[in-house]
C-alpha cells in the first residue's frame, strides 16, 4: 500500500511564441481548441457555465464547470472526477505566452492518486505541444487521437 504525505498536484509548461489574447482564446473557443486537444465541445468556456468535451474517437467526454475566467490571465475548471485545473497565461515581450497549466485533486488510493497524476502530466504536456504546434505553424499533429490508436472506438 503506497502512502502519500503530500497530494501530488501537476504542472505542465511552456513557452507559445503568439500573443497572450491568441493563446487564451485557443482555450475559450472550442473551434480552435479541437485542432490539438478534443474533438467536440458543447460551448465556449464561459465563467460559471457547464461545457461538455468530448473525445470521439475514445468514445469518452468530460463535463467541466467553469469557476473563474479572468480574461487573457486565467482560466480554472473543475472536472466531472473533481478534480481541478488552472490554466495560467503570462505575457512576455515579442508576442510571446508562458502558459502554465496546473492540475490538482486527485482521489482514491495512493497508487489511483499516482496513476491519474502521472497520466495527467503526459497528457497536458502533449496538449501543450500540440497547441504549439498548431499555434505557431498551423500544424494539426493528431497527438491525442495518436496517442492510442487501438483504444479507437469502433468505426472511427
Amino acid at each position: 500500500m503506497t502512502t502519500l504525505n503530500h497530494a501530488p498536484v501537476v504542472k505542465a509548461e511552456m513557452l507559445i511564441r503568439r500573443s497572450v489574447e491568441e493563446v487564451f482564446e485557443a482555450f475559450i473557443d472550442p473551434a480552435i481548441t479541437t485542432k490539438f486537444w478534443f474533438t467536440k465541445s458543447s460551448g465556449r468556456l464561459e465563467e460559471g457555465k457547464h461545457v461538455r468535451w468530448e473525445w470521439e474517437m475514445y468514445g469518452v467526454s468530460d463535463d467541466v464547470y467553469v469557476t473563474e475566467i479572468e480574461q487573457n490571465k486565467r482560466i480554472r475548471i473543475e472536472s466531472s472526477d473533481s478534480t481541478k485545473v488552472e490554466w495560467i497565461f503570462t505575457s512576455r515581450a515579442n508576442d510571446e505566452t508562458f502558459l502554465t497549466i496546473v492540475n490538482s485533486g486527485f482521489a482514491g488510493n495512493g497508487d489511483d492518486i499516482v496513476n491519474h497524476a502521472i497520466d495527467s502530466m503526459g497528457g497536458y504536456t502533449m496538449v501543450l505541444c500540440g497547441l504549439k504546434a498548431f499555434l505557431e505553424h498551423n500544424i494539426v499533429l493528431n497527438l491525442v487521437a495518436d496517442k492510442a490508436p487501438d483504444a479507437h472506438v469502433k468505426g472511427e
